[in-house]
């Protein structure tokens, strides 16, 4: 009987591994998870491996970031314009998740060639807005927007599903990590700790618009449905916790509702259990 349980725990677990692996890498194109390395840019006890290598919450910040990245006009224009996102969201965000795990733990050769390879698309990526003003893919402020986003939700995701909620000294030391990826990105004035953060997507208020194609990109991430039908009651707790997750100036600017209060706990749960499932399911014996 032992035994037999023993079996069925670990098929279970390879089973959660191989749906995750496969939700973050192309593996017909033989694409494996990014290994930790003890030559990585950041140390293995550092806050930034902490929050970034976890699977449930890096997905509901990422998600969140995104929401928030979209309204800005110039960083929805680069998208829409010059990337196939509306056809390939998973590969789009397959991509960002593994610049993230790269830059975090691989290997200090590969995140440099990572940070070198987005630097070059980036270099290419230019348009005019619908008012006429002029944007480009590698503009300092553009690319400060994009990562203050990212910082903000995956802390944030981090600190209400995460194992173990982090002390304000850890989370300055976070967003002081990350910094230096956004910096090695080209991006100007970069905030290195939580106070400056809140103060500089606050500061950014004023030129955030949502229009059409914002809500079309919103529509897009929040209605994608996984390929097993299994996973869509998981993949929608995952979603609305992301959309809790923004702030609320933010969330009110999509026209999306937050979790009604008899549902959030339902929502909260639901994405509280995710995490600790994920985590025992890539825990090493």
């Amino acid at each position: 009987m032992i035994d037999r349980s023993f079996s069925l725990r670990a098929h279970a677990k390879h089973g959660i591994v191989r749906q995750v692996v496969g939700l973050f890498n192309d593996t017909s194109r033989g694409e494996r998870p990014v290994v930790r390395s003890a030559n990585a840019l950041f140390t293995p006890d550092s806050v930034i491996w902490r929050v970034h290598g976890d699977v449930t919450t890096m997905m509901i910040g990422g998600v969140s970031a995104l929401l928030l990245q979209m309204l800005h006009p110039a960083v929805l224009a680069g998208v829409w314009d010059h990337s196939n996102f509306r056809k390939d969201m998973v590969g789009r965000l397959r991509r960002t998740a593994r610049f993230v795990s790269t830059t975090t733990y691989g290997d200090r050769a590969d995140a440099a060639a990572a940070i070198a390879r987005v630097r070059a698309v980036h270099s290419h990526i230019g348009g005019t807005l619908v008012d006429g003003t002029p944007y480009r893919a590698d503009d300092p402020d553009l690319l400060a927007w994009v990562h203050i986003s990212e910082a903000w939700c995956f802390l944030a995701a981090w600190q209400r599903y995460g194992n173990r909620r982090l002390p304000r000294s850890a989370e300055d030391r976070y967003f002081a990590d990350f910094a230096k990826v956004g910096a090695a990105l080209g991006a100007s004035d970069l905030p290195v700790d939580k106070a400056h953060t809140a103060r500089a997507l606050e500061s950014a208020r004023p030129q955030l618009v949502a229009d059409d194609r914002t809500r079309e990109v919103a529509r897009l991430v929040l209605g994608h449905m996984p390929d097993n039908p299994l996973a869509i009651p998981l993949q929608r707790v995952t979603m609305q916790a992301a959309v809790d997750l923004l702030p609320d100036w933010a969330r009110r600017m999509h026209g999306l509702p937050a979790s009604p209060t008899l549902v959030r706990p339902i929502v909260s749960t639901g994405a509280l259990g995710l995490a600790k499932t994920l985590r025992w399911a890539f825990a090493t014996p």
